[in-house]
């Protein structure tokens, strides 16, 4: 018999496996090759690491109401394992009740030292609207924080450290060089437990969550545990360098569901320098607006996928006006960088410096071109790029699209500031009409990218259209504008 020790396993049916020393001395380590060990990157960090606390006086601070976990959320009156019912949230941590006699109430959140003379960065939502901000470092020692800047839109906040001097300083990465499946670990303090320490891998790079919610911003999503009191703290990579701050979960229920978002340090270290130079953040503007490419809108242009955005619209004067870019054009590219969906734009747009010429990829009329553009500066509550959610011949065109349409008369083309003979209005909306959103009062500008001129014109065109075949109309609701896609149901 073999001299090496044998060891006994027992597997999940019970049946005994006699395995070598040998062989197993051999196989363990294998096991755990390349696995990181974490502890140097936070015995280096930590100290750098703090907790944040904003005091509010008076009325509760709005946004923690939102987040309170007493209260009931948009879609949670719905199953938890209902798609609809899931939704983004932003957690900057766990809001204390106030006595009525104090009136005040207190937030928790994480943020970490940039510069070893005290400026602190977290995230907006932290410290918005706070009358007093403190900072814990690990070794107790506590400060006065000032808040020198804020930038909702991108949700970061400078702060410095009254007296601050010769403070301990995370060294700031490179997120642009972020790849999905690398390791990331975050230190924050979550429920108020401080300098807790929690490991994932970076799950996407390049997440936009649409124009609802930080639509300049183009999210680190990582699997890294992230709850309340996390907002604001670091996120680091291997080499113990900031790559992220961490701003948000996507959750059904409130808490952690392994989904994470983290705003990337480029962005935030952006902010930060205008902050510091002069006291807010300025952002690049197109002008325009643009909208997904739906199904019908694909077949409709003949296109050969559904990557880009389709211009509804362009602001007079705007820097896309003057650049030539016009509704209809499908923009593929910005600055030789892919745009595959309408959100990819607007974070890219924002980042631009506002008086640079910048490259549009466009497709018009089938053909690809490039287009030069000087981008503009954007108000500071404006937007960079507005984007918009998204047989048999018996039977006519007109009426298996489901619209009634009439003409505007001469008040209304004038209150709704329309050039003669532009559009019609929608008088009534049934079948495929109504099941793509449309309604009564929504006015058509365009039909297969031509002007409309007339109702009469609309409806000689729309009869002619066959079973199957799609028309791209271009509507017009309030000050929406959207391009959408109707396509003439088979005949039965």
């Amino acid at each position: 018999m073999n001299r090496s020790i044998l060891r006994t396993l027992v597997c999940c049916a019970g049946v005994s496996l006699a395995v070598s020393g040998s062989a197993q001395a051999q196989t363990a380590p294998a096991a755990a090759v390349g696995l990181p060990d974490f502890t140097g990157i936070v015995e280096k960090n930590a100290p750098a690491v703090v907790h944040v606390e904003a005091k509010y006086t008076g009325k509760s601070h709005q946004s923690a109401e939102q987040d309170d976990p007493d209260q009931t959320a948009p879609g949670q009156d719905a199953t938890p394992d209902d798609p609809q019912s899931e939704m983004l949230r932003r957690f900057f941590g766990m809001p204390m009740v106030p006595s009525p006699e104090e009136q005040k109430h207190t937030s928790l959140g994480s943020g970490f030292i940039i510069s070893r003379d005290g400026y602190v960065l977290t995230n907006n939502h932290v410290v918005d609207g706070a009358d007093e901000v403190t900072v814990r470092l690990q070794d107790r020692r506590t400060f006065t924080a000032k808040v020198v800047g804020t930038d909702p839109k991108y949700d970061i906040a400078l702060l410095k450290i009254s007296d601050g001097n010769n403070l301990p300083a995370v060294s700031i990465g490179d997120s642009r060089s972020l790849k999905a499946g690398q390791w990331v670990l975050a230190i924050g303090s979550p429920f108020g437990f401080d300098y807790t320490v929690t490991q994932g891998i970076v799950s996407a790079v390049g997440r936009n969550l649409g124009s609802g919610d930080q639509p300049y911003t183009s999210f680190i999503q990582t699997d890294v545990p992230i709850n309340r009191g996390n907002s604001g703290g670091p996120l680091f990579n291997l080499q113990g360098q900031v790559v992220g701050v961490n701003s948000q979960i996507y959750s059904s229920n409130g808490g952690y569901q392994g989904v994470a978002f983290s705003i990337p340090i480029d962005v935030a270290m952006s902010a930060v320098e205008q902050i510091k130079t002069h006291g807010f953040v300025t952002r690049g503007q197109l002008g325009v607006h643009v909208g997904p490419l739906s199904d019908d809108v694909v077949k409709a242009l003949k296109l050969p996928n559904a990557n880009g955005a389709i211009v509804s619209d362009v602001d007079s004067g705007s820097a896309a006006g003057k650049a030539g870019v016009q509704q209809g054009d499908i923009i593929v590219g910005y600055n030789g960088q892919s745009i595959n969906q309408a959100p990819d734009l607007p974070p890219l747009v924002g980042l631009t410096k506002p008086g640079t010429t910048a490259t549009l990829s466009i497709i018009r009329d089938g053909k690809k071109m490039t287009v030069p553009v000087v981008v503009g500066a954007a108000p500071r509550d404006g937007d960079a790029v507005s984007t918009t959610a998204g047989g048999q011949r018996s039977a006519s065109g007109y009426d298996a699209l489901g619209l009634s349409v009439k003409d505007l008369d001469p008040a209304m083309r004038q209150q709704l500031g329309l050039k003669s003979g532009t559009g019609i209005v929608i008088s009534a909306v049934k079948g495929a009409a109504a099941e793509a959103g449309l309604q009564q009062g929504d006015l058509i500008l365009m039909v297969n990218q031509q002007r409309v001129t007339s109702a009469a014109a609309f409806q000689s065109a729309a009869k002619a259209l066959r079973p199957g075949d799609t028309v791209l109309l271009l509507v017009r609701r309030d000050d929406q504008t959207q391009f959408i896609g109707l396509s003439v149901p088979a005949g039965k």
